[in-house]
């Protein structure tokens, strides 16, 4: 199989960038797959070759992250990376009246922050090869929704982070993709459950008799979504394409739901898809 060149991918212990990671060392890369726990690199190991080399990298510590570059540059030597992927994510929501303010900055610090770091970390390895960089946004990151507020301006955050790095990394020829999947079956949807009730057990009563009722719509229309939820290898394959295409695109839509959510995007006034979002989450309506 023809070497296709390393890459860097965070938040590789589970869902996407676990995929994504195994998909590309079967594809012929030498892989960097970013976890944080020892647990997370055996498993990894057991299912991939020789050219997956896990490696201990938090996207919110910034000692890791020169720690893990140095790694990597080691190995390479005098070659460069063909590519990043941006992948680590948390979910973080709640009613904004009531919303524990670390709680939005550690989601910024993740979803947002992390992935800046990692970036400008990586660059001048990126640059030897013209390496093309791929930060794994969401539908959420262009379609904002109640109480999930503040992951949504985390994701936002990284789609403008990406627009304005593909303009400034262009005069070397550098690609910068986004990818933006729907409902993904990954342990983040599980995770998201349980995030939704510590927020919920954290919120004052006041909260509670305001927007206990939006929670729940929300939450019930989430866990519908899992249902149709499609698995992470899907994503990776698109991750892939933006890899090695020669045109790659700008952004990957992933998944009938967030095909659907982009096309509101596009054709619907921001009033009308404020009130077909309501209709679908079945949101409380206005006394």
């Amino acid at each position: 199989m023809t070497h296709q060149g390393a890459v860097v991918i965070t938040g590789a212990s589970t869902g996407i960038g676990r995929a994504t990671a195994l998909f590309l060392d079967r594809n012929g890369f030498q892989v960097f797959a970013g976890v944080r726990r020892d647990v997370d690199a055996e498993s990894l190991r057991k299912e991939a070759s020789e050219n997956l080399h896990p490696i201990q990298l938090d996207v919110v510590d910034g000692r890791s992250i020169e720690a893990s570059r140095k790694k990597v540059e080691e190995a390479l030597g005098d070659g460069g990376l063909a590519g990043l992927v941006n992948n680590a994510g948390i979910s973080v929501g709640g009613p904004y009246e009531f919303l524990d303010l670390d709680e939005l900055r550690r989601g910024l610090e993740v979803n947002f922050v992390g992935p800046v770091a990692v970036t400008q970390a990586f660059l001048p390895l990126l640059r030897k090869r013209r390496g093309r960089i791929v930060n794994v946004s969401s539908i959420g990151g262009r379609l904002a929704v109640p109480v999930l507020g503040p992951y949504n301006a985390s994701k936002y955050a990284l789609e403008a982070f990406s627009d304005s790095l593909r303009i400034e990394l262009s005069p070397w020829g550098m690609h910068v993709s986004v990818i933006e999947p729907g409902a993904i079956a990954t342990p983040l949807f599980e995770k998201g459950q349980a995030h939704a009730d510590s927020m919920v057990a954290q919120i004052p009563k006041e909260g509670i008799e305001l927007y206990g009722e939006a929670i729940e719509a929300v939450r019930g229309a989430f866990g519908g979504m899992e249902k149709g939820a499609i698995p992470p290898e899907r994503v990776a394959k698109q991750i892939h394409h933006a890899l090695t295409a020669r045109r790659p695109r700008v952004r990957y839509v992933v998944g009938p739901d967030a095909k659907v959510q982009s096309l509101l995007i596009r054709i619907l006034p921001t009033r009308l898809r404020d009130e077909m979002l309501k209709r679908m989450l079945k949101y409380p309506r206005s006394a």
